[in-house]
Order: structure tokens, then sequence, then C-alpha cells
């Protein structure tokens, strides 16, 4: 349930920005997809106008038909596209005319047919050619989206070998603020696509919506949602959709109840939070979903049945596939995806590393530690270099900064040190 009523002005003010910043994100998106359908277009008139000079080549074997069909075919296309010249369809002399008037008007269309192309699939949303035309536009939409910033690769295992003294790391002091939570905070996310927006979920079943002050160490309450699971079950884990505009929650596999939520933070009522139909996962709790830095847009999904779940998103529906099931011998605790390649990393309490070949299908290599591992983060300079968070039951851990190189040169380094026991989670 959303709180809405009560938001302060403050908030509200937020809330209307964030809303207008959505709205020009969109407006380009959707120039974008305007000036691509145009471009289709002027291809398929260029076709079109082409297609009878082809189909006029094979006629002209019997004479005496073909003189007086030939002109009937040739002369309706000139009419169509310009209407001062329909005195001269009868003779020999428009055929020449009509090669050079057809190239002419296909490089025209190219340029200005956007403006008035526009009106012309909104008056038609009744036929059936319309919903396959929207399809790809969506897709085209989506394309822009999954544009990632290219960052150069920046070799820091180097530095980390010629730091052999400890580095101290001074942290300021910070803002506290009241999480609005009843219960145990569970995750806090950022925005991919808006470093103003954070996101909070706990063991009270609520998502809360933040945004962060340009102005001065303070945050603002936007919204708070009711994301319980059909089963009452809070989400054991969040992540944001790259694009900003949704929220996507994961929960467990038991008792037949409901494992992948989305919430849209562009719609309110019941239509905020959807639920996936598909239940992939056998067992246990899904511990953690990772959307992949990849361009196609995908997420992964890793629980205590120890399955690795790939979920695509396919003209507005998501479609998932098991990536690997029997690698890992518990509890599968994170995922993450390289960025140069199609390759996930994925740690379990198993103590294992396991590196995956999403396209080949194969494990390129498996690493076993001494801990159980709990979770694992990418680098966002170097892109052979990630973290696992690891620890021996929760009593203690430790943070292993372990590198994947090229071929077949894989080695580990041990960084960090033990620290205090935290308190056990439900």
């Amino acid at each position: 349930e959303e709180d809405d009523e009560e938001l302060p002005e403050e908030a509200v003010l937020a809330l209307i920005a964030h809303h207008e910043r959505e709205v020009e994100r969109y407006k380009l998106k959707l120039d974008a997809a305007e000036r691509k359908l145009a471009d289709t277009r002027s291809r398929l008139a260029r076709h079109r106008g082409r297609a009878p000079d082809r189909n006029n080549q094979p006629p002209p074997p019997p004479p005496p038909v073909q003189k007086a069909a030939a002109p009937d075919r040739r002369t309706p296309p000139p009419s169509q596209r310009e209407a001062p010249k329909p005195s001269a369809p009868s003779q020999k002399p428009p055929a020449p005319q009509a090669r050079p008037q057809l190239v002419i008007p296909g490089a025209g269309h190219s340029r200005p047919a956007p403006r008035p192309a526009l009106p012309v699939p909104k008056k038609s949303p009744s036929s059936s050619s319309p919903s396959l035309v929207q399809a790809p536009q969506r897709k085209a939409e989506k394309k822009p989206k999954r544009e990632i910033v290219q960052r150069e690769h920046q070799n820091l295992v180097q530095s980390v070998k010629k730091s052999s003294a400890p580095t101290t790391l001074k942290f300021y002091g910070g803002t506290l603020v009241s999480s609005q939570h009843k219960r145990k905070l569970r995750c806090l996310e950022l925005c991919p696509a808006d470093d103003q927006l954070v996101i909070t979920s706990a063991l009270d079943g609520m998502v809360t919506l933040w945004q962060v002050q340009s102005s001065g160490p303070s945050i603002s309450l936007l919204s708070t949602t009711n994301c319980f699971s059909s089963k009452q079950r809070w989400p054991e884990d969040v992540a944001w959709h790259p694009d900003g505009d949704t929220i996507f929650a994961v929960y467990t596999a038991d008792g037949g109840d409901t494992q992948v939520s989305m919430m849209n933070l562009n719609t309110s009522g019941q239509k905020k939070v959807t639920f996936l139909q598909a239940k992939p996962h056998t067992k246990g709790i899904i511990n953690n979903i990772n959307f992949m830095p990849w361009s196609d847009t995908c997420f992964m999904t890793g629980g205590s049945d120890h399955a690795v779940m790939l979920w695509q998103e396919r003209d507005d529906s998501w479609n998932h596939k098991k990536v690997h099931r029997d690698l890992h011998s518990s509890a599968v605790m994170g995922v993450a995806g390289l960025q140069q390649r199609k390759t996930i990393i994925s740690v379990g309490m198993d103590k294992r590393i396991i590196s995956y070949d999403v396209s080949a299908e194969r494990a390129e290599y498996k690493n076993l530690i001494d801990s159980k591992c709990l979770s694992v983060l990418l680098n966002p300079s170097d892109f052979n270099l990630y973290m696992v968070q690891t620890g021996t039951g929760r009593q203690a851990g430790s943070f292993a900064c372990l590198t994947s190189g090229s071929g077949r040169r894989r080695f580990t380094r041990l960084v960090g040190s033990k620290r205090a026991a935290s308190p056990s989670q439900p």
C-alpha cells in the first residue's frame, strides 16, 4: 500500500521532478523511434518503387499483349505519386520517365517522411498489423536503453601487488535517517539510471523509494509499496531494471509461492506490483537477483536449489532458462556477469566460485576456498577483478578479491580481515 497522502511537500516536489525527468527521457526515445520508423518506411517506398520495374521486365516476350498491358501497369504508379501528369500514360515515353521518378521520390521521402508519417500508425490501432509493428518499435526503444557506457579497462592488480603496506581509509560522519520500516532492513540498492534514487526493502515486506537531495546531506521519502508475495513472504533480494523505472524482487520456491515480482514506478494502485507466472526454482529461498551488464536485457537468479536461472525479456514478457543446477552442491548466494563477455560468476555456501560461459554453456573454471561465499561484486574499472564476501557461518567473515585473467591464467588474492559477528537473519 502507498502512503502518498502523508507525504511532505518536499517529497511531492521531488517526485514531480523525478517524473519530469522520466518524461524528457521517454520523449528522446520516442524521437529516436520515429526516426527509425521513417527510415524503414523510406526503404519500403524504394522497394515498392523498384518492384513494378522488375515486374515489367518478364512480360516483354509476347509482343501483341504486352505492348498494351505494359503501359497500363506503368501508368498507375506515376498517377498515384504525381497527380499533375495523368495525360501521358498510354505512350511509350513514360517508361523512361517512370524510372527517374521512382528514384527521386524515394530519396526525397527519406528525409521529410518522418513528420507526415507519424499520424499513420496512430490512426490504425485496430488493425492486426500495428501489433506486429509495435513489437519491433519497443525493441528499438530498448536498444538505446541498453547502450552501456564502455569504460576503459584498468589493470588494478599490478597496483595491488605494489602496495605492501596497509592503507587507512578515512570515513567522514554521515546523517542518520529513519528507514520508516517496521522490521529489519534487508536490501539497499542505488538506481543505475539516476544516482539520486535509492530503494530499501525490509522484513516488513515494504519497498521504499528515496531521493537523495543534491543540496546538503539529506534524503526524502518518495513512496512506500507493499511487495509481499502471494504467500505473504517478504522480498529476499531486490534489483533495479537498467532503465530505472522498474524494481524486481525475488522470494521463495516453497509452497508454490510466486518467485519474481515487478514494481513499476510509473503506475499506481493494484497494477503497480505484478508477479511473473514462471516458477523455475524448485525449492528453498531465492537468494539473489542481478541484472547482467549486456546489450540484451536479462537478469540472473540464484537459489537454495543449487540452480542459476537466466531471465530474458522478449516482447514484454520474461522467458527463463536454466544456466546450471549441478555445479554447486549447496545454495547459490550470489551471481554477477562480466561486462566484456557473456560469462557469469556464481558463488555459494559450498565454498565454490564458478565461472560459467553462457554462450558456450560450459564452466570455464572452478575455485574452492576455505570459507563459505555469501555474495560477489564486480569491479567497475578492472574487468578481470571481482570481490567475494566470505564467512564461516554467521560468526566471522572476510573479503576475498579474485582475478580471472584471459585464457588459462588465473590466480587468487585474499585481502581484508575478519569482522565481528552479525545478528542472524530469519
